[in-house]
């Protein structure tokens, strides 16, 4: 799957040391520094680690998590802003922005940014076993969820707003949320073929799925083409090849019925989709942008596709010729098709419960009165390093195979 999906690419950020010189005035509170060190630099070795699963990358954002919410929430009793939630200065790169970083002292945002993060791994998974597809297909939910809490919870509290085509503006946020949903169904649509499911049902999963990607696509239409256009040529094949894919299975179901030349036809313009869907994984492929390349028309999944249209129109054909000589309409069937089954919902995120080392007495002992008071004091600056990401080599079978 790893050559089938697009990835923008992982974002990078500099070490963070987490000695504030002072401030941390009892050793619960040097503790809660410390620990604060160890486990985001143990998350941030996970996520190009192709062998890290779900489970373990849960257990070590929550252990940040829990940790880093002792400087975001009040614990003194009272409604007011956590006295250590500007005292971290955090260097990250923007997806879309190349590797200029962004400088923060919000704090609530390295959470935000880690989610980001998160999404993005969980998804590096490259195998098409069934029980590996069935976690990409929860992570692309949980991911989905992850970016919806983002945009409905913590990114309105943020002080100083999002800049325009950085990762926590709308645009790229609904993006993220609509391409993950998308890519779940993906799944699910494999599933069903290789199941062999009613035609009905996948013809409208695949329907929903391409209006999925192209709302996506739709949404980052005001986005500057330079850190845009590659990401939305992806967004545009995957939504061509379900619409083939949906007058594919729609045919089925019209010969089924026999109406032959509404089949013939909602085959001729799976054929039409099928081949626009080839001519922009070219273009995707030679546009330059942000990200990784999928290579889509090289998996089975993609090639398998346009045999089964030319099967079934052939037949489509024949049937027609010997027996019904029906009339084949001059316009393609609308597609006007609701899914009853598989589609992908956000899986509802919420943060892990605070660490039981973050007390009210132990905040109490951290003095921002006592931090350093001149440059040479304060912790050298890191810089920030582009991120490694894993080569993932494709498979030789990548069909919809899952079992």
């Amino acid at each position: 799957m790893a050559h089938w999906f697009h990835r923008n690419p992982l974002k990078a950020t500099a070490p963070v040391s987490f000695n504030f010189y002072g401030v941390a005035g009892s050793p619960a509170a040097n503790k809660i520094c410390n620990d604060l060190r160890t486990t985001r630099a143990r998350l941030l070795e996970m996520f190009t680690d192709i062998t890290c699963n779900p489970e373990i990358m849960k257990n070590a954002t929550d252990a940040y998590f829990s940790l880093l919410q002792g400087f975001i929430m009040p614990l003194d009793g009272t409604t007011q802003e956590n006295k250590m939630r500007f005292i971290q200065n955090f260097k990250w790169t923007d997806t879309l922005q190349g590797n200029t970083p962004s400088g923060l002292n919000d704090l609530e945002i390295i959470a935000i940014i880690f989610l980001l993060l998160y999404s993005a791994h969980v998804c590096l998974l490259h195998s098409v076993s069934e029980t590996e597809a069935k976690d990409v297909h929860r992570s692309l939910k949980i991911a989905a969820g992850i970016f919806k809490n983002l945009k409905d919870v913590h990114i309105p509290r943020l002080i100083t707003p999002a800049e325009k085509g950085r990762d926590l503006e709308p645009r790229v946020i609904d993006a993220y949320i609509i391409q993950c949903q998308a890519e779940a169904q993906e799944v699910t649509i494999a599933r069903a073929i290789e199941l062999k499911h009613n035609a009905t049902i996948i013809a409208a999963l695949a329907f929903e799925t391409a209006n999925f990607y192209q709302k996506a696509d739709h949404t980052l239409n005001t986005l500057e083409p330079e850190c845009s256009s590659k990401w939305r040529k992806y967004l545009q094949l995957k939504q061509l090849f379900y619409m083939a894919y949906a007058y594919c299975y729609h045919g089925q179901t019209l010969l089924a019925s026999d109406k032959c030349g509404e089949a013939i036809r909602s085959l001729q313009e799976a054929e039409k989709c099928y081949s626009r869907a080839e001519s922009l994984c070219k273009e995707y492929r030679q546009t330059k942008g942000p990200g990784t390349t999928a290579k889509p028309s090289e998996q089975l999944f993609f090639l398998k596709l346009g045999g089964l249209i030319k099967m079934t129109l052939e037949k489509c054909q024949r049937e027609n010729g010997f027996i019904y000589f029906h009339k084949v309409p001059a316009e393609p069937p609308q597609l006007d098709m609701k899914a009853s089954y598989g589609l992908a919902e956000p899986v509802p995120f919420e943060l892990p419960p605070l660490s039981e080392q973050c007390t009210p007495e132990v905040y109490a002992t951290f003095d921002l009165t006592k931090g350093a008071k001149n440059d040479k004091a304060k912790p050298k600056e890191e810089e920030v390093k582009p991120v490694k990401e894993p080569d993932l080599k494709p498979q030789k079978d990548t069909g919809c195979v899952l079992s």
